[in-house]
């Protein structure tokens, strides 16, 4: 295992102006490990119920996603519902029924607690702190979290900020997060917390990519069609710490080149419901998209011959 993932998988019901579906697979642990697979040997741990299809099993096995740390309990799985509206920048919760993952305990593998790459995707900071913990000196810890968490358990939060490497989160929660109003200053205010880096994820308009003393700007893949932003984010972080884990570089520029990685995997989750697309993807794909991400962000040398002084 290359890449420990703690976190959720779970079924969901969505709505979007491009339809529907009904217990549908998702979670942050399937969307960043599917988007990882593709770099490298992902592992997930996490906790299903008893109504958790063998099809979604084979289809991560398929996949190369080692679920030696899914543990599967009594009762239901996590379940999802929700809609978005209009430009589907964000989603509308209709419904949140936790089960099984009300009393997620995480139980890591030796492969997991030996693996060099750990993504810390979104759930209570007293777990993710309870993961670091059993791990074995990991080269890479990237932390996902969320508003609820900022809210209610921010001192956990802040204890775990200072063992991890890079913290992904969007706008708004840097915002809430630091108490500045200027994205630059959130990151500078969540780096002085610890980390080495900083994903400030902004929707369609990209990212910005904090690492060290260094920012990176990554573009959105300029997409026409968007059917289900679910787990765009997941995906971003999965392809970001998949790419990262395949090169084993951690300089400022692999992790701009992993960021771009990142939002082309995030542009091909959008384009179907749940992981439609995500699951069934080939290197050829991946590349040439990767491939016009890089020529959209180039900018030639300029000679400048300006009017004034």
């Amino acid at each position: 295992m290359d890449i420990l993932i703690v976190g959720s998988v779970a079924l969901d019901d969505v709505k979007t102006p491009a339809g529907q579906v009904k217990n549908a697979l998702g979670g942050s642990a399937t969307y960043a490990s599917l988007a990882a697979s593709y770099f490298a040997r992902p592992g997930v741990v996490g906790v299903v119920g008893r109504d958790f299809s063998e099809d979604h099993v084979v289809l991560l096995q398929k996949n190369g996603v080692d679920l030696a740390g899914l543990e599967k309990s009594e009762g239901e799985t996590f379940h999802w519902a929700g809609r978005y509206e209009g430009d589907m920048s964000s989603a509308i919760t209709e419904d949140t029924r936790l089960n099984v993952f009300a009393d997620f305990d995480p139980k890591i593998p030796d492969s997991g607690a030996r693996a060099p790459f750990v993504f810390l995707a979104n759930i209570d900071p007293v777990l993710q702190a309870r993961v670091l913990d059993k791990i074995r000196d990991p080269r890479f810890v990237l932390l996902d979290t969320m508003n609820l968490w900022i809210e209610t358990k921010r001192e956990a939060l802040l204890d775990v900020l200072r063992r991890v490497d890079m913290v992904v989160v969007n706008d708004a929660e840097a915002r809430q997060l630091s108490g500045e109003s200027n994205l630059m200053r959130a990151a500078q205010w969540i780096r002085r917390q610890g980390p080495r880096g900083v994903a400030l994820k902004k929707g369609e308009h990209g990212a910005l990519i904090f690492w060290e003393d260094t920012l990176g700007v990554i573009p959105a893949f300029p997409l026409d069609q968007v059917q289900d932003p679910t787990g765009a984010g997941d995906t971003f972080a999965g392809g970001l710490i998949g790419s990262l884990a395949q090169s084993g570089r951690l300089d400022a520029e692999n992790l701009r080149s992993s960021a771009a990685v990142g939002a082309v995997m995030a542009a091909f989750t959008v384009e179907a419901f749940s992981v439609g697309r995500l699951a069934k993807l080939t290197s050829a794909e991946i590349q040439e998209r990767y491939a016009r991400l890089r020529d959209l962000i180039q900018l030639r040398t300029f000679a400048w011959k300006l009017s004034r002084a």
